[in-house]
């Protein structure tokens, strides 16, 4: 028991092939030493004998054999050696030869090879004895985890994760250069999400734009690149997530006086205080999903008495609203423009008083999911006169009669107004505009069920207005279970509300939102889209699950919207093998997507029937 448990746990070496060869031969190498020692024993008795009889001792004859015999065995193994190499030679040869022909006999002949050259072949280390590695000649302990190198070798740990992440690189390369139709196809669909449509090969400057953002982590500094190259580069890396600590400097100039960056969402507190002591002279900050935009930043800020003039935050939650006020009381005079969002814990209607009493010169207010404004707020904005632009998204209930009064003191100044989400505006809302505001360039009215389609046609009837460039009414419908097919008078822009829209706007209408405006009939569509009408500076148009739209209502935005470059069409599912112009991204219409893309031109025959006019 003791025996055998004694040669289970004999530890055993690599085994050279010499020792393969005599074993598979059946030649002990002990034998051998033990008939050695034998015969030298005999011819050594044997010269004692000789030499007894003449009476000398004859050392030199006794000692000479032995260098011969060591001679012979050197001259063996070299010899041995030399059969051996090119056997090797010989079976490497057979074996690529042999790899190359698919038919059974190769197969089986370049296993024997295989087998042939593994008999001849050095046997790999075991884990735990010492190796050099194949790259760096590095002496390095082999583990079960050791990787092996391009000739076979062993590599150390750090040469071996140098060859995976080149391996990675590679894989990558190969995935991109064999990319199929559906890659191809689904970043096709990407860019046009975008309204990006591209004619042609991608220009050298946007080329070199991707180029450094594909290698952002190998880039010192962006040198003297336009600060709209710079923008652009913003852009590319928010969208990858990879504005951190160590990215974040290549975009701070000391001279720089605009700032934006899209996604904050890598840096803390020490970075944001970063940013104004590399740059003091700032006077335009964005700064989007700003999370870790604490108090000890806005203190910063007071206390190097940076000169903002353009504030853009997102998300700041992390500001109390003593802070704020501090900040208003200190830095207010010299805001022109303020943008917040997404504000859920601070910002409340006392904070925002301090905010109108403190901000006389401001011309842009946007406030836009704020939780803790409500009327009080809407009251208080009636004192900035000089405000040319507001944009404003609540989530308290406000009444209908606060945004009256809000609208009719200053509505004559606006340029820009947004209101998003006041579920309790009815049609004296738009009275007020229609009555109060003739200077807007921009009117954004969503999701809303009160304001009935007479509202919005008195609204664009007899409009001292001049014609829009921007209109969004998103959601202007009634949203009643009980009756889907809605009441006798249509609630939100039904077809008479749409086409007193165009007609008062349609010449100068650069973006056209109407999704979800489902009152919208086909003959409101048919009577603005008729392919005669014509609205020359309209480019983009949403007209998603406006349900009564089908293939030549689209082949007629098409034929009178000649400038038009991204129509989105969701739950549009009458629309069918429709003909889309070169240079237009058509967005929601999946049986469109094989469709011709040809040059400006229509099929003028499926619209005039379809408008039945043949």
């Amino acid at each position: 028991m003791s025996g055998r448990r004694t040669s289970n746990n004999r530890i055993r070496g690599p085994q050279s092939a010499l020792t393969d060869f005599l074993a598979a031969n059946n030649i002990s190498a002990a034998q051998i030493s033990a008939d050695y020692e034998r015969r030298r024993r005999e011819a050594q008795e044997q010269a004692e004998q000789e030499a007894a009889a003449n009476g000398t001792i004859p050392e030199e004859e006794v000692q000479d054999p032995l260098p011969d015999e060591r001679e012979e065995t050197v001259l063996q193994k070299k010899k041995r050696k030399r059969a051996e190499d090119k056997a090797r030679e010989k079976i490497k040869d057979s074996k690529n030869s042999k790899k190359q022909k698919k038919n059974k006999k190769g197969d089986h002949d370049a296993d024997d090879s295989d087998a042939a050259f593994d008999m001849y072949s050095k046997s790999k280390p075991l884990p735990g004895q010492l190796e050099n590695c194949e790259k760096c000649e590095k002496r390095f302990t082999v583990t079960p985890y050791s990787k092996t190198g391009p000739e076979a070798g062993l590599l150390c740990v750090k040469c071996s994760k140098e060859q995976e992440t080149q391996k990675k690189k590679d894989a990558k390369v190969s995935a991109k250069k064999q990319a199929g139709p559906r890659e191809k196809r689904r970043q096709t669909e990407s860019s046009k999400m975008d309204g990006i449509i591209l004619d042609g090969a991608v220009s050298l400057q946007d080329l070199c734009i991707r180029t450094i953002a594909n290698n952002i982590h190998d880039v010192e500094e962006f040198g003297d690149l336009p600060q709209k190259s710079i923008k652009a580069l913003g852009h590319i890396l928010s969208r990858k997530r990879v504005i951190t600590s160590r990215t974040l400097p290549l975009f701070l100039r000391p001279d720089s006086e605009t700032l934006e960056i899209t996604d904050c969402g890598g840096l803390e507190v020490e970075d944001y205080i970063k940013i104004f002591s590399f740059s003091p002279r700032i006077h335009s900050l964005t700064l989007r999903n700003a999370g870790q935009f604490k108090d000890e930043v806005l203190d910063y800020i007071i206390e190097r008495d940076i000169p903002i003039v353009h504030l853009k935050l997102y998300a700041a939650n992390l500001v109390s609203d003593d802070k704020w006020i501090e900040f208003f009381n200190k830095c207010g005079h010299r805001l022109e423009s303020l943008q917040l969002r997404e504000l859920d814990y601070s910002m409340d209607d006392d904070t925002f008083m301090h905010l109108v009493r403190n901000c006389p010169n401001l011309k842009r207010l946007k406030m836009k999911k704020c939780w803790r404004l409500s009327d009080p707020a809407l009251g208080a904005i009636q004192e900035l006169r000089d405000l040319e632009h507001l944009s404003l998204q609540l989530k308290l209930p406000t009444s209908a009669q606060s945004l009256v009064d809000m609208v009719t003191a200053i509505g004559s100044n606006l340029r820009t107004l947004s209101l998003e989400d006041f579920h309790d505006a009815d049609n004296s809302v738009l009275k007020a505009v229609n009555t109060c505001c003739s200077r807007l360039q921009k009117l954004r009215f969503t999701d809303n069920d009160l304001c009935t389609d007479t509202g919005f046609t008195e609204l664009f009837t007899d409009w001292s207005n001049p014609p829009l460039a921007f209109v969004d009414f998103t959601s202007s419908r009634s949203i009643d279970y009980n009756n889907p097919d809605g009441t006798e008078e249509a609630v939100g822009l039904g077809n008479a509300g749409f086409e007193a829209l165009m007609a008062h706007s349609g010449s100068q209408l650069e973006t056209l939102m109407i999704p979800s405006c489902r009152h919208i009939e086909r003959e409101g569509l048919e009577n603005v889209f008729d392919g005669k009408k014509e609205y020359p500076l309209l480019k983009t148009a949403d007209i998603s699950f406006v349900k009564r739209t089908d293939t030549p209502i689209i082949a007629g935005i098409f034929k009178s919207c000649p400038q038009i470059t991204k129509l989105t069409a969701f739950g549009c599912f009458s629309v069918s093998d429709v003909t889309v112009p070169k240079g237009v991204a058509l967005i929601g219409i999946p049986n469109a997507q094989d469709s011709i893309v040809q040059e400006r031109g229509y099929d003028f025959d499926m619209i005039s029937a379809g408008f039945g006019l043949m």
